[in-house]
């Protein structure tokens, strides 16, 4: 049976009552001198319970506190991930030959600030030029269109500046909070139950989310073809989902680092393709606040069973709606069956229909 902490009134009580035995008294005198310690030394301990309680939450990774869970993973060399800054490609244009000097300072609207990160001359009155965000975080994130100003003015270019799309469409993007204390602890937990095996497909998936900012992994052994192996991943934290090119090139470097991979494997960082599953519910009730729970209901699956060339079953997302708060009855009418995704592809919420 676990140890139940008493109260602040049972501790008193038990203090009170040990006082008046010890004096051959049924009870303490009301306003008496003793009760008065009687309650300080019971607060004093409830203290003490409290501060052992706290201690022993420290004694194990899973329910310790940011600083000690920090101390946790020390013991398996990892630290917390920082946070990660966007970066991608704008466009500047103007007249004459001007170059735009290395550390030029554009900034977004919402006062979000981004440097170029090289020298970009004006060829046939237009630049293209890599920036990162001065800060890490998901806010120096920009989807491909936005427009950026400079802060400080250049001769012959107009102030105004936009983003360019990447190869995949993004924008810029790789912007990540920090590692949160429940992904710190996924990761931990993962590398305790799974560890290092010389390059198994746990091991792979652990060095990648080493890289700031990635949240979800996966490992495709004989990827293109033997000795190669492909890794895919995505940001929960961005927007945007999947990486865009620098951040794929990031963990491509970083699975290529010689202290980590397999001397025979051949590592290959690539983007998943997004597969949107739009499920058509008949609800009951149909109220804004239970499509809301039905939606996060669905997206939290997703979140745990959701994988490259996986297949989810109908009969989980069924359960899923079900646990959904105040559904009372619903009919699945699309999806029917178990949905498949390709191994380059992730499956993820497109648009819900309800009625």
């Amino acid at each position: 049976m676990p140890f139940q902490r008493a109260s602040l009134r049972q501790i008193e009580e038990r203090v009170e009552a040990d006082i008046a035995s010890n004096l051959g008294l049924s009870v303490l005198p009301r306003r008496s001198v003793t009760r008065s310690h009687a309650r300080a030394q019971a607060g004093a301990a409830h203290g003490l319970y409290g501060y052992l309680a706290w201690i022993a939450k420290q004694a194990v990774p899973i329910t310790a506190e940011a600083e000690l869970l920090e101390s946790w993973a020390s013991v398996w060399g990892m630290t917390r991930k920082p946070a990660a800054q966007a970066l991608g490609e704008v466009e500047f244009t103007g007249t004459g030959a001007v170059t735009i000097p290395l550390g030029t300072v554009l900034q977004r609207s919402d006062g979000v600030r981004y440097t170029t990160d090289a020298d970009a001359p004006l060829v046939s009155g237009s630049a293209l030029a890599t920036v990162t965000a001065a800060l890490g975080g998901a806010d120096g994130n920009a989807i491909a269109g936005t427009k950026l100003g400079l802060v400080s003015p250049i001769g012959g270019i107009i102030s105004e500046v936009t983003v360019q799309a990447d190869a995949v469409g993004l924008g810029l993007s790789g912007g990540t909070d920090p590692e949160t204390d429940a992904q710190l602890l996924a990761r931990l937990m993962q590398q305790v139950q799974t560890p290092p095996a010389g390059g198994a497909d746990a091991d792979w998936v652990a060095w990648a989310l080493e890289v700031p900012g990635v949240t979800r992994a996966w490992c495709k052994p004989l990827w293109m073809g033997a000795g190669t192996v492909g890794l895919t991943f995505v940001l929960d934290g961005d927007p945007a989902l999947v990486p865009g090119s620098p951040k794929v090139a990031e963990m491509q470097a970083h699975l290529e680092d010689p202290t980590r991979r397999p001397v025979t494997a051949v590592p290959v960082a690539f983007a998943p393709t997004l597969k949107d599953l739009d499920p058509v519910i008949v609800l009951n009730p149909n109220t804004p606040a239970v499509q809301a729970a039905v939606t996060a209901a669905i997206e939290e699956l997703l979140l745990r069973e959701a994988a490259p060339g996986a297949t989810l079953l109908i009969s989980h997302l069924r359960e899923a709606i079900s646990t959904a708060a105040g559904e009372l009855d619903h009919s699945l009418t699309s999806p029917t069956l178990n949905v498949s995704t390709l191994p380059n592809e992730l499956l993820v919420l497109g648009t819900p229909a309800f009625s």
